[in-house]
């Protein structure tokens, strides 16, 4: 199989779903030299297949006909509570491709049954691959080759960085961190803006030194540094970040950052348990 970024590519890329999700890894991948003649979109909405088609000139289809059928490789991105029932409209035009499902929760021998293929790649991305920024945890079945890692690994990195793990708990674990993470951020920037109007800022100059702050401290903490040394660097003896650190502290703040991130892990771990529920 190749799936190489090359516009004269001849093989076939299929998406079943074609939601937020599927149009970041679509525009990756023609940002990446993609042919979009190569990429076919199974879209049961006409509103959303006329986008698609419009916006990336891809080709899209109310349901899969033979066109899906010549698919290399299969990215199932739908909700996990209609996987079946795309999956049973889909069925008599499956051929031997590779499957990626990015749908949350469905564990690895779930879709292999499902798909009755060991050739099955679980993925879990994050929000930030809207804006080509996302992390995305992977894990395989045993059926998948290096080869065929390669491959989703080039079409999943289209929309940020991608890594692998060994296990469906590990990627329960992936789900609490970096595919919840984003709200975790949201959370805190959302709070910290709130402060700074409290201190008088308009909402406008509040979001921008909020914005620029934390993405200079960012910055900061890509050149490897502990973050721990960082913020020591910051903080002097009696200062006001002192004064400051020292509110977060008292109120718990780290330990309330992990309780949440095991919180999350927990119910990642009991939504895969719900949804391997066995059906026929």
């Amino acid at each position: 199989m190749k799936l190489q970024n090359d516009p004269a590519l001849r093989s076939t890329l299929a998406f079943v779903g074609g939601g937020q999700m599927a149009s970041a890894m679509i525009a990756g991948l023609l940002k990446g030299g993609r042919s979009p003649a190569s990429i076919l979109v199974i879209e049961p909405t006409a509103a959303q297949r006329e986008h698609l088609e419009q916006t990336f000139g891809v080709m899209a289809a109310e349901r899969a006909d033979t066109r899906f059928t010549r698919a290399d490789l299969i990215v199932w991105a739908v909700k996990p509570q209609i996987f079946q029932q795309a999956l049973h409209e889909a069925r008599g035009h499956l051929g031997a491709a590779l499957h990626i499902s990015i749908a949350a929760g469905l564990p690895l021998t779930v879709l292999s049954g499902w798909l009755k293929t060991d050739r099955v790649i679980r993925a879990m991305p994050n929000m930030a691959a809207l804006v080509g920024a996302g992390v995305t945890g992977m894990v395989a079945a045993e059926g998948v080759s290096e080869v065929d890692r390669s491959c989703a690994a080039q079409v999943l990195a289209a929309t940020g960085h991608c890594f692998w793990v060994e296990s469906d708990e590990r990627l329960d674990a992936v789900t609490a961190v970096s595919g919840s993470g984003p709200a975790y951020v949201f959370h805190f920037l959302e709070s910290f803006q709130l402060a700074a109007e409290a201190l008088g800022f308009t909402t406008e100059l509040a979001r921008d030194l909020v914005l620029r702050t934390t993405a200079g401290a960012v910055e900061q903490a890509k050149l490897g540094e502990p973050y721990g040394t960082l913020r020591a660097r910051v903080t002097s003896k009696r200062g006001t970040t002192e004064a400051a650190l020292a509110v977060l502290d008292e109120r718990a703040t780290p330990q309330a950052l992990r309780d949440a991130v095991y919180a999350a892990h927990a119910r990642a771990s009991e939504l895969s348990q719900e949804l391997s529920t066995p059906s026929s």
